[in-house]
């Protein structure tokens, strides 16, 4: 653990370094889940592990606290993985490497696994602990939140018997989500169709984008990699033909690296127009993300896109709306609607397109959804919804609300903020099953999160610990 193990709180920091020397990609977090289990059967406690591998731990009250109402413990075990172009770290083997420089924790090339491993290393430290006053506890540890909450979609509500529910899944220290959006996934998919293609290929690569969530930080409106691509391609479609494009790789971010390849008999053409767009596209985003780099050469390819299909697939992709779409008119500067281009990608004769919407209106979400599927089937691709999620709804009411603001003001000597976040969190599920059960959700302060650039303040971990265990004490 080198310096890791002198961190503060030593006993959170702990089971935060034993939670990233296993495995936990969304979907393949058996191991994890294998690890919680027996760390639950080592002290005595009532643990059980589900079908899709979420976890459920239980511990009675302490002296005082039997029968207080019981509070559960909410995150997931799973985190995004996503590494620099030149990491040789291999997810499915390789633990995390964690890199402390000053308040800061960092991962070496990687995501850090904060998001959210930090909330189940809050729980395990908590049921771990013999001095801590707290209620009767049920910690509920999630799968596969990062792809769409299937964990949670997953979850009955036969072990759970709590009252009130902490989601220790907020990445913005003084703040408390009261309420969160909603949203879909939406796959377009093009049948592939090549022939032969005259003259030279060259590809266009797009890299050195921030990126970043496509919830938390889609209202920042930093390039899309696959939007980028496609108005070069769109400003000189006539004299090329698409051979491929791919990009992103995870459907709730924004995808920060693209290529497509692309045949042509006269690059010299084209080529003013292609780098007139390059200094355009680094002008218009010069703020967001000054890192973006374009660059086009020569390449190799065997056979391309029929033509006709090539300027559908470039027509498609341009016609597409990206980022957002709809402002709150209820809470100043929230984000209501969006919908983030996530991954495009050929596989097996297909070229596949991910977009993932997001809405707190219902009917805002069922018209960017009905609007993409109108647009696929105007240029020939086929479309597909799932993964759907309902909002968290604001309740007015809220006695678990009340008490965490009262122990917050008393511990930092001013309110927090509280409000609703245009993502999607696990308790708008966990209300399908557990209507009854108050909810809040908070956390430590995390930059950057989905991105190699994950960071964590190590003193907000400190000071978010101070504040859980007050308010545990609180539930009396």
């Amino acid at each position: 653990m080198n310096n890791i193990s002198n961190l503060e709180p030593k006993e959170v920091f702990k089971w935060f370094y034993e939670i990233n020397q296993h495995p936990r990609s969304s979907g393949n977090e058996k191991e994890v889940s294998d690890f919680l289990v027996k760390f639950a059967k080592d002290r005595g406690l009532e643990v059980y592990q589900d079908d899709i591998l979420n976890v459920i731990i239980k511990k009675p009250g302490t002296p005082g606290y039997e029968n207080s109402e019981t509070l559960i413990i909410q995150g997931h075990m799973d985190m995004v993985c996503v590494k620099t172009d030149d990491s040789d770290h291999n997810f499915d083997t390789d633990p995390i490497e964690m890199v402390v420089n000053g308040d800061i924790m960092t991962a070496n090339n990687t995501t850090l696994g904060g998001d959210d491993g930090i909330a189940v290393a809050y729980g395990l430290a908590i049921l771990d602990a013999d001095d801590i006053p707290h209620p009767p506890l049920e910690l509920l540890v999630t799968t596969n939140e990062e792809t769409g909450m299937d964990g949670a979609m997953a979850l009955t509500a036969e072990h759970l018997t709590g009252t009130r529910l902490l989601n220790i899944d907020t990445e913005e220290e003084k703040e408390f989500l009261v309420s969160c959006s909603g949203g879909s996934n939406i796959d377009m998919t093009f049948d592939v169709k090549r022939e032969s293609a005259s003259g030279k290929a060259y590809e266009i690569v797009v890299s050195g984008l921030k990126g970043g969530h496509s919830g938390g930080e889609i209202h920042k409106q930093r390039a899309n990699a696959i939007k980028m691509a496609t108005r070069i391609l769109n400003a000189i479609k006539n004299d090329v033909v698409l051979a491929s494009i791919e990009g992103g790789i995870k459907h709730n971010a924004v995808p920060s690296y693209a290529k497509a390849v692309f045949f042509t008999d006269d690059f010299t053409k084209i080529e003013e127009t292609i780098n007139s767009m390059i200094a355009d596209l680094k002008e218009e985003y010069r703020v967001e993300d000054p890192g973006l780099t374009i660059a086009v050469k020569e390449t190799e390819a065997k056979d391309a896109y029929e033509k006709n299909l090539s300027n559908d697939i470039i027509e498609f992709l341009m016609a597409l709306p990206d980022g957002v779409q709809y402002m709150s008119k209820d809470i100043e500067n929230l984000v209501q609607t969006s919908l983030n281009n996530a991954i495009i990608a050929e596989e097996d004769g297909k070229l596949k397109l991910i977009t993932s919407v997001r809405s707190a209106s219902t009917s805002s979400l069922r018209e960017i959804l009905d609007q993409l599927a109108i647009i696929a089937n105007r240029f020939g691709a086929t479309s597909r919804e799932y993964a759907a999620y309902p909002a968290w709804q604001y309740e007015a009411d809220s006695k678990l609300r009340d008490i965490a603001i009262e122990t917050f003001v008393k511990q930092y000597g001013e309110e927090p903020k509280v409000h609703s976040i245009h993502a999607g969190l696990e308790c708008g599920l966990l209300k399908g099953i557990l209507p009854n059960t108050d909810m809040l959700s908070y956390g430590p302060q995390i930059r950057d999160a989905h991105t190699p650039k994950e960071n964590m303040s190590i003193s907000s971990v400190q000071r978010v610990w101070e504040f859980t265990k007050s308010l545990l004490a609180n539930l009396k």
